[in-house]
């Protein structure tokens, strides 16, 4: 039997998790208590985990910042994710239940929602020692921290529209040295912002153990948002103390969370370690995590999980097919549990800041072209490039919208990604060949008549830390050129930088065309508009600059323009969910229809060796949960296909 049926064979058992549904209507008074739902175990290994035991495991790209106030990126929220507690937290089966919040309640009337924090839980050092208790006024101070610009903090933006008073305080700090007033890039006033006290912000610790936050507006899914990193708590007496010296090492900063921070040695190791003095701390099987530095930890890991050195790697599809047809390596892996937190989708860079030897005036001229894009769209096959990831089932992982389905439902038990707008976005064939061509000549005639040369150049770029995207983005250039041909296109393929490549290539602009992702910060469509809508010129870079083309007067500025108006009305609609979620959809399906975005997938539930059950770990489509180590079991031995099979049935009920 070959590698790849034995393979296939295995995998043909897994079917999608199924995500628990938003249900949008949270205001009635919540006794978190009564929410509790109990730990999922290892159905087959129960008995073998490791008290108190040491997990060990590989990582090659070092933290930028230990900030968890400040910090957009997933790895480094990991530190904040597992040190400090959020008021709200997610089951391993996507409840939500208490965290630091004990119970809450909301008013309608004055859009208030508030918090009973629970009274005995300690803040403590890089050594577990107790330095103060965790009260409402912790809260307050991590939004204060926030929305001081001095701070430079990249998720202050979700507070906006959110909390009342946030952006007018935010703003009115930013532009204080300009009078108060914002300009643009050309020098116009386009805002005055006056400047208004900290008072004024919807975030107030009515007593130690109170805690309320007043929104702007009706917001549906406000709960879920708790468990952003944003919302996480600081101790404001530190940060006050230390000032910039705050988190850039493990002794600068406290800890409330399932464990502490004990020691940080860039490039060298950090240690997380279990907070005995946490209120669920009795919820906390693991004792210590290890994280070992590794320049070469995707190539060394597999063969030191062999050895036993460590407790966790990713397994990369060509060792997988060895492993999966060795008797003996057989027993050490598994797979990931599949995730719909992040979809990943390619962009195209309406405002190019990229070298001049790859033409970015000329590709302003095509990618405005909307005959171009769909050509693009067309020649692409995503099947094809997915299975680059998972050459066994890549149609699985394969999306036509950027929402993935089993995100939420609507009301009536309708999920979100197929509803009607979507029905004939989701029949769209990948692939299609002669469409590509059609719309390729169609493109031609245009581009040719504003003034564009030929073969367009396509610049490309990816992360080289990032396995196999080298190998997508090669295909894909193969796909393009194939089919429009290189007379049409010129797909250059360029390597960004190895480090802080989302700085140095996404964010400025150093790009044509690229798979890019986004991951939900909260349980509502909404979320999936936040790398595209844009209100003005100062709301900040987008993914893909659309906006660029409004000011430029871009030949597709009307359908940007469209795409935004269709947003705001949805974003408009906050009691109806149905109403809500049909707006939204409309609005996505619009995005797509135009090519503006080109929608690729989710990740695959990639090949792994792990001595953990991930599926007793909390779990959401959103936030930080999936990426804490509470409830979570070190077991001693390596999870097998079957047993992750088992533990897949376990949290399904099945």
């Amino acid at each position: 039997m070959t590698k790849k049926i034995i393979a296939l064979m295995l995998c043909l058992v897994m079917v999608c998790l199924a995500m628990a549904s938003c249900d949008g209507s949270d205001t009635s008074s919540t006794d978190a208590s009564e929410q509790n739902a109990s730990n999922v175990s290892n159905a087959e290994t129960e008995v073998n985990y490791v008290k108190d035991g040491v997990y060990r495991v590989l990582y090659s790209g070092e933290l930028s910042t230990l900030n968890y106030l400040t910090t957009s990126n997933s790895n480094e929220m990991t530190v904040g994710a597992n040190t400090v507690d959020s008021l709200v937290e997610y089951d391993p089966k996507g409840a939500l239940k208490a965290g630091l919040a004990e119970s809450w309640t909301y008013d309608e009337a004055t859009l208030t929602w508030t918090f009973k924090i629970r009274e005995g839980q300690k803040w403590v050092d890089h050594t577990g020692a107790a330095k103060a208790d965790v009260t409402a006024n912790d809260f307050v101070s991590a939004l204060k921290y926030s929305l001081n610009p001095a701070n430079e903090s990249s998720t202050v933006q979700n507070l906006f529209g959110k909390i009342k008073n946030a952006e007018e305080y935010y703003n009115g700090l930013a532009f204080k040295d300009a009078g108060g007033k914002e300009f643009d890039d050309d020098g116009n006033e386009v805002a005055t912002w006056a400047e208004i006290s900290f008072d004024e912000v919807g975030v107030k610790a009515v007593d130690n153990y109170t805690l309320t936050y007043t929104l702007v507006e009706e917001c549906p899914y406000f709960l879920s948002s708790l468990t952003y990193i944003t919302y996480l708590p600081v101790y404001g007496p530190m940060v006050e103390e230390m000032g910039k010296e705050f988190a850039t090492a493990a002794d600068k900063m406290y800890y409330c969370g399932a464990y502490y921070l004990s020691e940080f040695v860039p490039n060298e190791k950090r240690t997380l370690k279990r907070n005995d003095l946490n209120y669920d701390a009795d919820m906390v099987y693991i004792a210590e995590i290890k994280y070992i530095y590794n320049a070469e930890s995707e190539a060394v890991a597999p063969d030191m999980v062999l050895k036993n050195e460590i407790d966790y790697a990713d397994i990369d599809t060509e060792v997988a097919d060895d492993w999966l047809a060795n008797e003996e390596k057989l027993k050490y892996i598994s797979q990931s549990r599949a995730s719909v937190d992040y979809s990943y989708f390619y962009c195209f860079n309406f405002d190019p800041k990229f070298d001049a030897e790859y033409e970015p005036e000329n590709w302003k001229i095509a990618v405005n072209n909307e005959d171009f894009r769909k050509a693009v769209l067309y020649a692409m096959n995503k099947n094809a490039l997915m299975g680059l990831a998972e050459a066994n089932n890549p149609e699985e992982y394969v999306y036509n919208t950027i929402t993935l389905s089993t995100f939420c439902t609507n009301n009536d038990g309708k999920d979100f990604s197929a509803l009607a707008p979507f029905d004939g976005i989701n029949a769209t064939k990948t692939g299609d060949a002669e469409k590509a061509v059609s719309y390729r000549d169609a493109a031609k005639t245009a581009l040719t008549a504003a003034g564009a040369t030929f073969p367009v150049k396509m610049l490309v770029s990816y992360n080289p830390n990032t396995t196999s995207w080298d190998g997508e983005c090669g295909l894909l250039e193969q796909q393009l050129e194939t089919v429009l041909g290189a007379d049409f296109i010129d797909v250059v393929v360029v390597a960004g930088p190895s480090s802080n490549f989302l700085t140095e290539v996404r964010r400025s602009g150093k790009y044509a065309f690229m798979k890019c992702n986004w991951g939900a910060d909260y349980q509502d469509p909404e979320t999936w508009t936040d790398p595209f809508y844009q209100e003005s010129v100062d709301d900040g870079y987008k993914y893909n600059f659309m906006y660029q083309s409004v000011v430029d007067g871009g030949a597709s500025a009307e359908v940007i323009k469209g795409y935004y108006a269709l947003v705001k009305a949805a974003k408009e609609i906050k009691s109806d969910i149905n109403a809500r979620y049909e707006a939204f959809a409309k609005a996505e399906a619009y995005l797509i229809d135009h090519a503006l975005v080109i929608p690729y997938g989710a990740s695959p539930a990639g090949y792994v060796a792990t001595k953990l059950n991930t599926f007793e770990g909390q779990f959401a489509s959103f936030g930080i949960s999936t990426l804490r180590y509470k409830g979570q079991k070190l077991y001693d031995h390596f999870i097998t296909m079957e047993e992750f099979v088992n533990n897949k049935n376990a949290v399904e009920g099945k």
